[in-house]
């Protein structure tokens, strides 16, 4: 059934929503349940219902439909607390933080420095998110390790996506970016996931598909990955989601979300970007766009620093892409010989 349950006063006192990807370990050290308000929001089966929620409890109909969806979600779980990135993700966040404040939300906040070279700051963000959850950073660092090895299962996943071609774009999708709060159970997140990746090593692999690459924010759009693997090609590199796993060994919080690049600047994102490209043998690259997000201006640089055949795509609101998206996806993949 679509829709979002409200939770009960023992689910809602346990439970913290966040925005983003923030230093969830902090979390469960403070015995708390962290849930992804994009992942229920764009998976309730009614996130056009809740984007024009939004835009009748005053927000603007040019403003970004992510955010709109996250402020009903909250609303329609009736959640009390909710972890809000305010330096480093979207800057409409602030909006978002003041609406929910006025609903009578508790905001924890998470700052990310300006540069991940800044230790220090980073360090002080981390203790200060910690404190105020009821938790200290020692406690937060003794759960790296077990997030860490649910998070070795996300990496499988890619693997199985990129080297071994036997995982789709959707479920290498799925299983990464549900690493931003592991379905608030690691346990749960990969008991499940040990079961999807045994399902998908043992298929053939399928090597006739074209390489592609996905770059920005999560497509707001339904039926993406599908859409392309109906016409031949399948996305091997999904930068955000893909970071949302921590790929790469680090001995530490700091030196974890130091590299984690997503709350960086663009050049350290395309540092990433431009290594996994080769690596993956990515024929061509979809830079996603969502409608009204200031990364939009970030298209100039990418084409400008990145040099394969590039297609930017913008969708404003949850649904299935529209005509004129299928049509220049479908040329795009025609013009890579797919």
């Amino acid at each position: 059934m679509s829709g979002i349950a409200r939770m009960t006063p023992e689910e809602i006192e346990r439970t913290i929503g966040i925005t983003t990807t923030v230093p969830v370990e902090a979390i469960f050290a403070a015995g708390l349940r962290p849930l992804d308000l994009n992942n229920v929001f764009i998976t309730s089966g009614i996130a056009p219902e809740l984007v024009e929620e939004a835009e009748r409890s005053g927000f603007p109909r040019n403003s970004c439909s992510w955010n709109k969806g996250l402020f009903s979600t909250a609303r329609r779980l009736g959640l009390k607390r909710i972890a809000a990135v305010v330096q480093g993700d979207c800057a409409n966040t602030h909006a978002l933080v003041e609406m929910l404040r006025a609903d009578s939300v508790e905001i924890v906040p998470f700052a990310f420095p300006y540069s991940p070279a800044d230790s220090a700051l980073l360090e002080l963000a981390l203790d200060r998110f910690a404190a105020a959850l009821g938790a200290t950073r020692q406690e937060a660092e003794d759960w790296k390790a077990p997030l860490d090895r649910a998070r070795s299962l996300a990496h499988r996943m890619d693997e199985l996506n990129w080297r071994e071609n036997r995982a789709t774009g959707a479920e290498q999708h799925l299983w990464t970016i549900s690493c931003s709060d592991f379905f608030g159970d690691p346990e749960r997140y990969a008991a499940r996931a040990s079961e999807r990746i045994a399902e998908c090593a043992a298929r053939p692999p399928d090597e006739r598909s074209v390489r592609l690459g996905l770059m920005g924010v999560p497509p707001i759009c339904d039926g993406f990955f599908e859409l392309l693997e109906s016409h031949g090609a399948r996305v091997v590199f999904n930068e955000i989601p893909r970071q949302f796993a921590m790929p790469g060994p680090t001995r530490s919080l700091v030196e974890q979300y130091s590299r984690y690049t997503y709350p960086y600047d663009i050049f350290h994102r395309l540092a990433d970007i431009r290594e996994q490209l080769a690596l993956r043998r990515v024929r061509g690259l979809i830079h996603y766009v969502q409608s009204f997000c200031f990364r939009q201006v970030q298209d100039a640089i990418v084409r400008r620093e990145l040099r394969l055949p590039i297609l930017t795509l913008e969708c404003d609101r949850p649904g299935p892409p529209d005509m004129r998206t299928q049509t220049r996806i479908e040329a795009f993949l025609e013009m890579l010989g797919g």
